[in-house]
C-alpha cells in the first residue's frame, strides 16, 4: 500500500512559492509529483495551514501577498473540498486542546511550537489508522521530518 504523508509548513510554503519563505520551489514541486505519481496520500495539518497563512501575510509587497494569499486559498479551498491530491485535517475539538495544553510546555522546552506539538498528533492519529500504510512528516525540519513509520503487517 501507498504512504500516507503529513504535509509541514516548511514544504507548503515551498509548493505555494511563498515570499521569502521559499528556498526550493521547482524542486519541491518535482517532488510532490513523484509522491502523487507513487500513489501517496496527503493530508495539510490545520497547523500547516494556518502557520503557512501568517507566513503569506508577513513576507513580500502587498500585491505580492496578495497574489500567494489567492494561491493559498485556491489550494486549501481545493482540499476541504476534496478536489485535491491535499485532505484537510485536524479540527479541534475542546477536549483534544485542553489535552495538548497541558502537553505544550514540556514540549516547549525542547524548543517545538504548538503547531508542531499538533502535527505530531496528527501523525499519532494517522499511524492508528493506517497500520499497513508508512505514514510520515514532510518536513524541511529535522525534529518533524524523523517522524517516519514504516507500514506494519
Amino acid at each position: 500500500m501507498t504512504a500516507v504523508c503529513l504535509i509541514d509548513t516548511s514544504i507548503f510554503v515551498e509548493i505555494l512559492n511563498v515570499p521569502v519563505k521559499a528556498q526550493r520551489h521547482l524542486e519541491t514541486l518535482q517532488e510532490l509529483g513523484q509522491r502523487i505519481q507513487a500513489g501517496e496520500s496527503f493530508f495539510l495539518p490545520m497547523a500547516t495551514i494556518l502557520e503557512t497563512g501568517n507566513h503569506i501575510g508577513q513576507n513580500g509587497d502587498g500585491g505580492t501577498r496578495r497574489n500567494c494569499a489567492e494561491r493559498f486559498v485556491q489550494q486549501v479551498d481545493a482540499a476541504l473540498a476534496g478536489r485535491s491530491p491535499f485532505k484537510a485535517i485536524s479540527f479541534l475539538q475542546e477536549d483534544e486542546m485542553r489535552a495538548w495544553l497541558a502537553e505544550f510546555p514540556m514540549h516547549a522546552t525542547h524548543g517545538s511550537g504548538l503547531g508542531d506539538l499538533s502535527i505530531i498528533h496528527d501523525w499519532q492519529r494517522l499511524c492508528l489508522l493506517n497500520k499497513a500504510r508508512r505514514v510520515y512528516i514532510w518536513s524541511a525540519d529535522k525534529h518533524l521530518n524523523a517522524y517516519d513509520r514504516a507500514a506494519r503487517l
